[in-house]
Parts: C-alpha cells; structure tokens; sequence
C-alpha cells in the first residue's frame, strides 16, 4: 500500500467567477525506490495560476484554468471555459516535507516528494 493516499475532493471556487466550474484533474501517483511522482493534467494552466501547499500531511493543489480566449477577441464558438481545480492528498510523514518541489511543463504539473532517508531501502554488506 502507497504512503500517497487521495482524499476526498473539495471544491473552492474564487469569489471573483462564480460561473467558473470547479474540476478535479486527472492525477497519476507513481512511487520510486526515493520518491513519490504526483503528476496532474493540467492543459491551458500558467504555472503563476497554481498553488501547491503542504500543510499537516496534506498536499494541495489549487488553482485556475483562465479562458482561452482574450478579452479583447470575441468568441464564435467556445468550448473551453475557465475553470477552477483543487485536489487534495494525505501524506504520511514518510516524505521529506522540506525538499518537495513542483513544475509545471507541457501541460503537467509534477510534484517531486522525496522519501527521509529512513524509508528508503538499502543494501546491507554481508562480510565474512
């Protein structure tokens, strides 16, 4: 069983559009021997429109999708609005809370959270 554990969805839409849908995005949890990947899809998302937190075992991440068209142009046909997306996930202490990192490329934000050095296994020397 993973440390990364999904919990349930909670939806914070801002003030300023409350037209705007909230949506949970797709998120892809993988584990390697010295971390853990959380990868979410996340098309049309500039990297300052996202927020990921940690705070008391929980990652968040937060944020908006702003719509694809300009204020200045107007749309004959639209079907990508603006939208709002918040996932939240419990993380047991096995995660160095201090070295997470995140980067949002291509579409995809990918939240490094690397495992204490306790949890991660190692290779004992048998001498004889």
């Amino acid at each position: 069983m993973s440390d990364l554990a999904l919990k349930p969805n909670g939806t914070t839409p801002a003030a300023d559009d409350a037209r705007a849908a909230t949506v949970a995005p797709r998120v892809d949890v993988l584990e390697t021997e010295n971390e853990f990947l959380l990868l979410a899809d996340l098309p049309g998302v500039r990297p300052d429109a996202v927020d990921v937190r940690y705070e008391q075992g929980e990652l968040t991440v937060h944020g908006r999708r702003h719509d694809a068209a300009p204020a200045a142009r107007r749309p004959l046909f639209g079907e990508y609005a603006g939208s709002h997306f918040h996932r939240v996930f419990a993380v047991t202490d096995t995660v160095a809370a201090d070295r997470i990192e995140a980067e949002l490329k291509d579409g995809v934000l990918t939240v490094r959270l690397p495992k204490i050095e306790a949890v991660k296994p190692r290779k004992i020397a048998v001498r004889g």
